[in-house]
């Protein structure tokens, strides 16, 4: 079986993820990163993988089998998804939640007018996360799901406050409610908003000349990122968000409590520790990857998300091995 072609458009954090768990997988090879930074400056993952200019993407359509978009969710993805998913089969990890049915109709136009296929949405949240929500509904109706996220560092929120005027870099920790947690644990289901959850913290490197209360009030009144939490920010030197903040920890919990008919109660809960934010995300990427292919060869083109990819499709085992190994 021929190797699956995997690009790379966008080399940071995430991309360099990319990179590492495709070399995980010998199903799979690395044809090119492309970049709209100046291609001498980029260190490739390995000596032989090229680093292609920005504006020669489309030059590759047809030697990339999936290409995977690697941009930030706030600016990047919404310009690059509809435009790329013309061209590619592609995959993405689109995380702005309340733009996801907006974010999905505007890739699936241009995906099935090109035959391509675009798997949107992808990661631990939204995907892993989104899955365990899905299924916590559907075997305890009579119920409630809550979704914490957190102690970590939260990629995409991180990249929504360096994108704010005057901050020079900055990291984003989402902090999950102790309180809140363990409530939801008793299986007494509490009535919680959203402020009630979580917590966020900012530690923001500022540029020089720049008003730390107007680059404050631009953090904390963000729409869809920090206006509905309570948003902590703290300014910092470039040397102290280098020696402390260069780890990207995160995680979560999504626990769903509901009663069956019999009137028993019961909690499910799917938690998750992640070392390396990027790479995990990255591995979801990759496998979500393969399954693009493999819909797309079926002749399901347009936009898709987890909800809609059979989890057989992830692996690279055949669906006898699954069956005789994991079911």
């Amino acid at each position: 079986m021929a190797q699956l072609r995997i690009g790379i458009a966008g080399y940071g954090n995430l991309g360099r993820g990319v990179a590492a768990a495709v070399g995980q997988n010998p199903d799979m090879t690395l044809h090119a990163v492309f970049t709209r930074r100046d291609p001498a400056t980029i260190t490739p993952p390995t000596p032989h993988t090229p680093v292609v200019a920005w504006d020669e993407i489309l030059e590759h359509r047809d030697r990339v089998d999936v290409l995977v978009l690697c941009g930030g969710s706030k600016e990047d993805l919404p310009q690059q998804g509809p435009v790329l998913a013309a061209h590619f089969t592609t995959v993405d990890s689109f995380d702005t939640h309340a733009r996801i049915p907006e974010y999905f109709a505007a890739v699936d136009a241009p995906a099935r007018a090109g035959g391509k296929t675009a798997v949107i949405s992808v990661g631990w949240d939204p995907g892993m996360f989104s899955l365990n929500r899905l299924l916590g509904e559907a075997l305890l109706p009579d119920g409630e799901t809550y979704s914490f996220w957190g102690p970590g560092l939260s990629q995409g929120h991180s990249d929504a406050v360096r994108r704010v005027p005057g901050v020079a870099a900055g990291v984003q920790y989402t902090v999950p409610s102790e309180a809140a947690v363990e409530a939801v644990r008793s299986g007494s289901r509490p009535e919680l908003s959203t402020r009630e959850k979580h917590t966020r913290e900012c530690y923001v490197v500022l540029e020089d000349g720049a008003d730390p209360a107007e680059v404050e009030r631009a953090i904390v009144e963000m729409p869809h990122y920090f206006a509905d939490y309570d948003t902590t920010v703290h300014f910092v030197t470039a040397e102290e968000l280098a020696r402390d903040h260069s780890a990207m920890p995160h995680g979560g919990f999504v626990i769903r409590s509901g009663t069956t008919g019999g009137g028993h109660g019961h909690v499910v809960e799917y938690r998750l520790r992640v070392d390396h934010n990027p790479e995990f995300t990255a591995s979801v990427l990759v496998a979500y990857a393969r399954a693009a292919a493999r819909l797309n060869a079926r002749g399901q083109v347009g936009a898709h998300t987890v909800f809609d990819v059979p989890p057989g499709l992830l692996s690279p085992k055949s669906p006898d091995r699954l069956r005789a190994e994991l079911l």
